[in-house]
């Protein structure tokens, strides 16, 4: 039976290299392709594929948030983490939300077939280009304890630094702007930062967005 794979990245040209990878292997088969982290939800809602490849920094709605979704309502599902970054805030936020797997964009085509059918045998695979000793540094904080903000306030916190403003957030949540500015007033105290540019820094740093194309 064949590997059914839903890809999302939001670069149509990456993700026409990944399928055209992807399907030159024998029992894989792209049955979907999202642009962003809110399509990437619905379609995994819709098409139930085994395993999605998935952008760790996308407008919108990031991978960590999108993963941390797909998982609610499919917790079976395998995801693997697609990214340019090395950096363990990422990596920990992706096998945090309940990512399978983590390989980086440069990684060679026979790397990324390895990891798709490595995850859908139920083992985790991380990328051979990032050393032991960060994967070890970093399993051993995962359960390090930080400030938690919820989902949504993540949600919220990512389009803030993405230059969103309030009712751009409430149109795209679904939600009135009354309700952004509370959110954005709990994101403040908890995390104790009240100018945009510390919450930018911060939503950075936390490896919610990268702010780069």
């Amino acid at each position: 039976m064949d590997i059914q794979i839903l890809l999302a990245d939001d670069h149509q040209i990456l993700r026409d290299g990944l399928r055209n990878v992807i399907e030159k292997s024998t029992h894989l088969k792209v049955i979907g392709e999202a642009s962003d982290g809110r399509e990437a939800v619905k379609l995994c809602y819709q098409l139930k594929p085994d395993v999605v490849v998935m952008d760790v920094a996308m407008p919108g709605l990031n991978g960590v948030e999108a993963t941390r979704q797909i998982l609610l309502e499919n917790p079976d599902m395998k995801i693997i983490a697609l990214s340019m970054h090395s950096n363990k805030r990422f990596i920990s936020g992706m096998f945090k939300a309940g990512a399978y797997g983590y390989l980086l964009k440069d990684s060679d085509s026979d790397e990324l077939i390895t990891a798709i059918k490595t995850v859908a045998r139920n083992q985790k695979y991380i990328s051979q280009r990032i050393s032991g000793i960060i994967l070890n540094e970093f399993m051993a904080n995962l359960t390090e304890e930080e400030t938690e903000l919820t989902s949504r306030e993540k949600e919220i916190l990512q389009l803030l630094a993405e230059g969103k403003s309030s009712k751009e957030i409430g149109d795209i949540l679904f939600v009135s702007s009354k309700t952004v500015d509370a959110h954005r007033k709990n994101i403040m105290d908890k995390l104790e930062l009240y100018t945009l540019p510390e919450l930018t820094k911060y939503a950075i740093k936390s490896g919610l967005t990268s702010l780069e194309d």
